[in-house]
């Protein structure tokens, strides 16, 4: 019996291009990208061609950042997808190897970040829990001087590409996936918390700011409410395009209101 033949639609280089710049991309900006590549429909190329859409809608002076995290790389006693058994914990923390921005893989974010990671002239920032891989002109400005102990704050992309201008596109993932969301939750009241590592000289222990994309979803809603957001397709999926300034200002105001930390 034979496999059934795809819905699609099929989806080529060419058509999410167009379908990107009628969205609104435009060339020479700095786009921070969000993506699910099932949603898109069926794409001849894959993640490639995905990857190669978003360059042509930007053109060579445009540049590209994707989140790459390594939430694998982190104390296996708050494993939960899935978690490990507790006696293979000191274990694990002994021989986790150390993050490499050049080999270690991104862990969560889809198939589309990967191969931007691996592309052909792309940098990747220093952080071994939540790094960001960019192409193009600007990424070395975005990717440098991440800081170890700051995940998504001041010291890392995020803060770097608000201060360029960049601009946030959701190709077929939701609020939930929104990563500039977590840059005000360094600027509002916030916990602490352990975030060890292996490092070079075993298992590190490190301070960092308590994140969570709890309820974002629900922000994401009240957001679009408020805020001008372009909605639109890109292939078979549902696209948003907005300033990573403007979601990261309004989530500052709505967090302490409707997400105030229960430790505080």
């Amino acid at each position: 019996m034979s496999a059934p033949q795809p819905t699609g639609p099929l989806v080529t280089r060419a058509s999410l291009a167009t379908d990107l710049r009628t969205l609104g991309v435009q060339a020479g900006e700095t786009l921070l990208v969000h993506t699910s590549l099932s949603s898109l429909g069926w794409v001849n190329g894959g993640a490639v061609a995905v990857v190669q859409a978003l360059r042509d809608a930007l053109a060579p002076d445009g540049t590209l950042a994707v989140p790459t995290q390594t939430g694998d790389l982190t104390d296996p006693s708050g494993w939960g997808n899935p978690p490990v058994p507790v006696e293979w914990w000191e274990t694990v923390r002994a021989t986790m190897p150390a993050y490499d921005p050049a080999l270690t893989p991104s862990r969560g974010v889809g198939v589309v970040p990967e191969t931007v990671r691996t592309w052909p002239g792309a940098l990747r920032s220093g952080h071994p829990h939540t790094s960001f891989a960019a192409l193009g002109p600007r990424a070395a400005q975005i990717v440098d001087g991440h800081a170890p102990d700051c995940r998504l704050g001041e010291r890392s992309p995020l803060a770097r590409l608000e201060e360029l201008g960049a601009r946030v596109l959701l190709l077929g993932a939701g609020y939930e996936a929104c990563t500039s969301f977590h840059l005000a939750e360094y600027r509002v009241p916030y916990v602490l918390e352990d975030a060890g590592r292996p490092g070079p000289a075993g298992w590190a222990p490190v301070t960092e700011v308590a994140i969570t994309a709890d309820r974002f979803d629900e922000l994401g809603a009240d957001f679009e409410r408020d805020t001008p957001v372009v909605r639109g397709r890109v292939g078979a999926a549902e696209a948003r395009l907005f300033p990573l300034a403007d979601a990261a200002a309004y989530a500052q105001k709505w967090l302490p209101v409707h997400r105030p930390h229960p430790l505080l």
